[in-house]
């Protein structure tokens, strides 16, 4: 599946957040990427803020643009808060579960676990990150790649009662998806009104 490879500290600082997790150079760097990152300071206009916030909610959860469309359709079609359907929606990606449960330190590194089939819901192998995972739903590690570096040195020291959404057991590295999670308990730092502005205009 196509996806974005580029230079991920320079979108970070374009947004001037973390959104890849952790990065010594957005650190010292906290100004736009470019050669005049440091020195000019546009003024961005509505449309430009309401883009920037759809493009900063695709780069994080690893969302190609059509994709992304498709989702805001969808969860413009469901009754409740748009915005926030969305964000359950992209939360309850595989990928993104396998994320937030520290099966992977990153989405990227979720997403590949996923696609080389390491990943197993319902103990059946599952390698569409896309895939949509629903409440009592048991996401886990096949049998043969437990013992995978990648995965342990992830898990080792995982805090995994920070999303109360999510439950984990150590022993059989498996997890459930108790419930959708309420947007109060996402931790990501998008405003998802902006985004259904921009898809309304």
């Amino acid at each position: 599946m196509a996806r974005y490879t580029g230079p991920k500290t320079r979108i970070a600082r374009k947004f001037g957040e973390a959104i890849f997790g952790a990065d010594k150079i957005l650190a010292k760097k906290n100004y736009p990427p470019g050669q005049h990152g440091n020195t000019r300071r546009r003024k961005v206009s509505e449309y430009g803020v309401m883009l920037a916030e759809k493009q900063k909610a695709k780069y994080t959860y690893g969302v190609l643009e059509k994709q992304f469309r498709n989702m805001f359709k969808k969860a413009a079609g469901m009754s409740g808060i748009t915005g926030e359907i969305l964000l359950q929606s992209l939360e309850c990606r595989l990928d993104n579960i396998v994320f937030r449960m520290g099966i992977a330190p990153t989405r990227a590194a979720a997403r590949q676990l996923v696609s080389h089939r390491h990943i197993v819901v319902d103990g059946k192998v599952v390698n569409i990150p896309s895939y949509s995972v629903k409440p009592g739903q048991l996401v886990g590690v096949r049998e043969k790649s437990k013992s995978l570096e990648v995965i342990s040195n992830s898990l080792a020291g995982f805090n995994h009662s920070k999303y109360p959404w999510l439950e984990w057991d150590e022993n059989t590295k498996t997890g459930k998806l108790l419930h959708i999670p309420a947007r109060a308990d996402i931790p990501e730092n998008i405003k998802e009104h902006l985004i259904v502005e921009l898809y309304s205009k």
